[in-house]
């Protein structure tokens, strides 16, 4: 069981969307430092503050309970990489956000990014499926601005968005593994170099 200093005084009663908000919190705790299967609710329960009951009335069991977490982070995800696109219409740009985008949200507080990308309940179809779902969001994201900007079939460009994203996640999580070693900025620049020197090679149709 967590130890009584890191559970959160009982007693105060919130509204709807900040007890669910305040749960998510706690669960995403104690997800990150067990692992799914490691986790209890009553320790759910205990680091928020709440009974096992309240945490019933939100969420009817472990599994959903992670369930909300992923679509949640998932969604900010999704989000920061459309935000990175947006950013600008210059296409190097656009290389050097998009690889940021991925080395904040693994940077990001409570190492949301293990729910998403190392989570021990890959097995379980609903989770399969929000990964995956993820990934092609982020690829679709990018694929959409290659097939503006260049002359390549649909194909082509879906799959090196997947490349990209792939790149984008395998180097940012293998950085905040060796976090210290290469400031984040520098990391982004060298990874986001490495793409460009592959996706300039074809020729624009428009922009630069």
């Amino acid at each position: 069981m967590t130890a009584p200093s890191d559970a959160r005084p009982r007693g105060t009663r919130l509204p709807r969307l900040a007890r669910r908000r305040q749960l998510l919190a706690a669960a995403q705790e104690v997800f990150v430092a067990r692992g799914y299967h490691a986790a209890a609710m009553d320790e759910i329960a205990e680091r928020a503050g709440v009974s096992k009951p309240v945490l019933y009335q939100h969420f009817p069991g472990k599994q959903e309970l992670y369930l909300a977490l992923l679509e949640q982070h998932s969604q900010a995800l999704v989000e920061k990489q459309r935000e990175a696109l947006e950013s600008t219409d210059d296409n190097r740009q656009r290389v050097t956000a998009s690889f940021r985008a991925y080395f904040d949200f693994v940077a990001g507080e409570g190492e949301a990014f293990r729910l998403v990308f190392e989570s021990d309940l890959r097995n379980v179809p609903a989770v399969r499926e929000k990964t995956e779902q993820t990934l092609q969001a982020c690829a679709e994201l990018i694929s959409d601005v290659i097939r503006q900007d260049t002359s390549i079939s649909d194909e082509e460009a879906h799959l090196l968005s997947i490349g990209l994203v792939g790149m984008a996640e395998t180097s940012a999580r293998y950085w905040l593994s060796n976090f210290g070693t290469i400031p984040q900025e520098a990391a982004e620049q060298l990874i986001a170099r490495l793409a460009w020197r592959g996706i300039s090679g074809w020729d624009l149709t428009r922009g630069g």
